[in-house]
């Protein structure tokens, strides 16, 4: 077991699992279990309030209350794919160039395809999953007013209960910040509004980004230090990253430069942490132990949070031909996600240990998207510890997901600098990189001159260090690169050679069962 907070996971999601529908049908809040227990019933000691707090973390890793079991909170289809972070890598990984999955599943290559509709069933579970989250942080947050906590507790578990607040705002921040970058104008939904079925409003993408701002603004000070709080919780370095990507993508959200904001946030994070030496050790199952470099990260754990989403699909997912799935440390591969030919192209392969593809039996170029020897595996993630020892299962992994860390915030800062913002130099942005580099060659032999920091090379080794960790298709549209000719890859568009799209795929479409089920709501332009 590597953290306290892992262990509430299970039991709490178990406990407060049925506070929402399985589906969202005008974002109906209220419980249709007959056995729900209200919150006076439900929090009953200190731990229990800490235990409903484990519930929200454990939202973005867990299918439902039974964790991997078919009790999903989104009913319909593989549980497993109705995972917060199994969706979000759909929507952020397999629409670009860095993963193409060989499945058949649903409509699940309308990603690559990039032929997305309204009536997507992937792209309507992550929005479901979006509000579910969503719901369950607003339960929480109306059960923990002051009015309503329970008279045995001390001056302390009342201190204690003002961080878990703040701290299920700032998720809740993160997932109107995803909704925001996947979807643009969306409901906003807090515990002010009634629990029962109503029809939220539709708020423009900059009142969603005002709120995102405001809500951060207004906790910052009740969360924990940098690197205080307890491992797999998060704290005031995870605010000011949210609030440097979100800054970062201004312009794309909102029509505002918001650079220099985003130079002024990564100055913060900077004197916190410090590169791991190891890039490889940074997705190992003992990772946790990485708190020098990773900011936050979604807690996994083999034994108690197991889950078919998170890690445990992006280790699976991604081995099968002639790749030993024991030299992952798990029992199976699953032969779906492999890499294109233009993405394994940005990579020195020979000498960068950020290029970490398994070739042998692997053909480069992908003909049939549907066989899975064509095309490189990266196998990245593992759920081998650094000593070599595996796991604590060999089914599900222990190997946590990383949300925010160090070497981001240098590529925000260096490209923030590039893009014009103030309070920065192309000086100490040359030399963010190059401890990127120099950390992934060995040596000195990859780092770069200032002459050679451009917006170019940005994209690439931003492609390079952070793959497959949910932010490629963000980073493509904030430089032009996603839906039109700009940069074609094998299969954009549907086509082997790849073509250009329409724009309007830039964002993520409101599902229809939304649209027929609130009259507030308005199609997303161009579906």
């Amino acid at each position: 077991m590597k953290t306290n907070i892992k262990k509430y996971i299970l039991m709490a999601a178990v406990a407060l699992g049925s506070t929402l529908t399985s589906c969202v049908d005008d974002l109906d809040t209220t419980p249709i279990d007959p056995n729900y227990k209200s919150g006076d019933k439900i929090y009953v000691s200190a731990e229990s309030y800490k235990q409903g707090l484990s519930k929200l973390y454990g939202s973005f890793v867990l299918a439902g209350q039974e964790g991997a079991g078919d009790n999903a909170d989104i009913a319909g289809g593989d549980p497993g794919s109705t995972v917060y972070t199994r969706l979000l890598f759909y929507c952020q990984e397999l629409s670009t160039d860095a993963a193409i999955a060989a499945w058949n599943d649903g409509d699940i290559k309308e990603f690559h395809n990039q032929k997305w509709t309204a009536g997507n069933g992937f792209v309507g579970n992550m929005y479901t999953r979006l509000y579910l989250t969503i719901g369950f942080i607003n339960q929480y947050l109306r059960d923990t007013e002051p009015g309503k906590l329970i008279s045995s507790l001390t001056s302390k578990d009342l201190k204690n209960i003002e961080q878990y607040r703040a701290e299920a705002r700032l998720l809740r921040a993160m997932v109107y910040y995803n909704a925001l970058d996947l979807f643009g104008s969306v409901p906003i939904l807090t515990e002010a509004d009634p629990v029962g079925k109503f029809k939220p409003e539709q708020k423009t993408r900059k009142e969603v980004f005002t709120f995102v701002e405001t809500e951060v603004n207004d906790i910052e000070n009740l969360l924990a230090e940098p690197g205080s709080n307890e491992y797999g919780r998060i704290d005031k370095g995870a605010a000011w990253a949210l609030m440097a990507r979100m800054y970062l993508n201004a312009e794309v959200y909102i029509n505002e430069a918001k650079y220099t904001e985003c130079i002024d946030y990564c100055k913060k994070i900077m004197p916190f942490y410090s590169l791991n030496d190891s890039y490889e050790e940074l997705f190992m199952a003992d990772n946790h132990l990485r708190t020098n470099e990773m900011i936050f990260a979604f807690a996994c754990d083999g034994l108690n949070s197991q889950t078919y989403g998170a890690t445990t699909y992006l280790i699976h997912a991604a081995i099968g031909g002639d790749y030993v799935p024991a030299n992952a440390g798990i029992n199976g591969g699953w032969g779906g996600n492999r890499v294109t030919s233009a993405f394994v192209n940005k990579f020195d392969q020979n000498n960068d240990k950020r290029a970490m593809f398994f070739t042998e039996g692997q053909s480069l170029e992908i003909d049939q998207i549907g066989e899975f020897t064509e095309g490189y595996m990266l196998v990245k993630y593992t759920n081998k510890n650094s000593d070599g020892t595996n796991g604590s299962d060999d089914n599900f992994v222990d190997t946590d997901f990383p949300i925010f860390r160090l070497a981001d915030v240098y590529l925000m800062y260096a490209e923030s600098v590039l893009r014009g913002g103030n309070g920065g130099s192309i000086g100490e942005a040359t030399s963010y990189v190059n401890q990127l580099r120099t950390r992934a060659y060995g040596n000195t032999s990859g780092n770069i001159t200032e002459a050679d920091l451009t917006l170019d090379f940005i994209i690439d080794e931003r492609a390079r260090e952070l793959s497959w960790e949910c932010m490629r298709r963000t980073d493509l549209i904030r430089f032009g690169q996603f839906s039109n000719s700009k940069y074609l890859w094998p299969w954009k568009g549907g086509l082997k050679d790849g073509k250009s799209v329409d724009s309007h795929y830039n964002l993520y479409p409101i599902p229809l069962s939304e649209l027929n089920s609130n009259s507030n709501l308005t199609p997303t332009p161009g579906y």
